[in-house]
């Protein structure tokens, strides 16, 4: 892109981004766009010592400390986990976060993704980002005349996922690790009960991924095709 753009990504949990798709978004940055996080659920049961409310505080600070990394504004819409497919409230407040951040690109989840929540995420996406550029669809941020195009990021390990278009990430890997390493609770919670190295397990992926298109480290994403959101400019960094 040799424009400046505006690049909304939205997550399900605090960390998803971080996981998916945050070398991507360092590149956007560096690069001068205008970037935004919005993380949908608090991921108050992604634990099991610590307590849901607490647990949400924590993991709303770590997503927020990701973001500062690399200087996105923060969105965070406060859905208990599991509940994502059941607020009837969210429609309006997704509106309003993407009629605030008016994108030209939203980045989210595959909608076979492997969880309810990510699927829901996905769905509201598809919806809302159709929904925030009605005139008369009143919410409490002014319409936003713009379709943005809509790329599904990764799947955990990139199962079921066949991307279309590659983004080498090769000179922002550190840079994501350091995002990711802001979640704490997930990363000592991930690698101590469930002997998984999260740090290992994203690094890998980006890896496989960098395989795929000859560069050292890439995400993958697949680009949403439906009218009128198409065109002939390449979006991706």
């Amino acid at each position: 892109m040799s424009d400046k753009a505006r690049i909304l990504a939205i997550g399900c949990h605090p960390d998803d981004i971080e996981i998916m798709c945050a070398g991507t978004l360092a590149k956007y940055a560096v690069q001068g766009h205008y970037v935004a996080i919005a993380v949908v659920a608090n991921g108050n049961v992604g634990h099991k010592l610590i307590e849901p409310p607490e647990l949400a505080k924590i993991r709303e600070k770590e997503a927020k400390d990701g973001a500062d990394v690399i200087g996105a504004e923060f969105f965070f819409l406060d859905v208990p986990d599991l509940m994502v497919g059941h607020d009837p409230d969210l429609h309006y407040k997704m509106v309003d976060v993407i009629r605030s951040a008016k994108p030209d690109v939203i980045i989210t989840h595959s909608p076979d993704d492997y969880m309810l929540d990510h699927q829901a995420t996905s769905k509201l996406v598809f919806d809302c980002s159709f929904s925030a550029s009605v005139p008369n669809w009143k919410t409490k941020v002014p319409y936003y005349p713009v379709m943005p195009a809509v790329f599904y990021m990764d799947t955990l390990a990139g199962v079921n996922f066949l991307p279309t278009e590659y983004v080498d990430i090769t000179d922002t890997i550190e840079t994501k690790k350091k995002m990711l390493i802001c979640h704490e609770s997930q990363v000592s919670w991930l690698r101590d009960h469930d002997n998984i190295d999260i740090m290992d397990f994203m690094e890998t992926t980006a890896r496989f991924r960098g395989l795929q298109c000859n560069v050292k480290y890439a995400e993958g994403f697949r680009r949403l095709e439906v009218w009128p959101r198409l065109g002939t400019t390449r979006l991706l960094p």
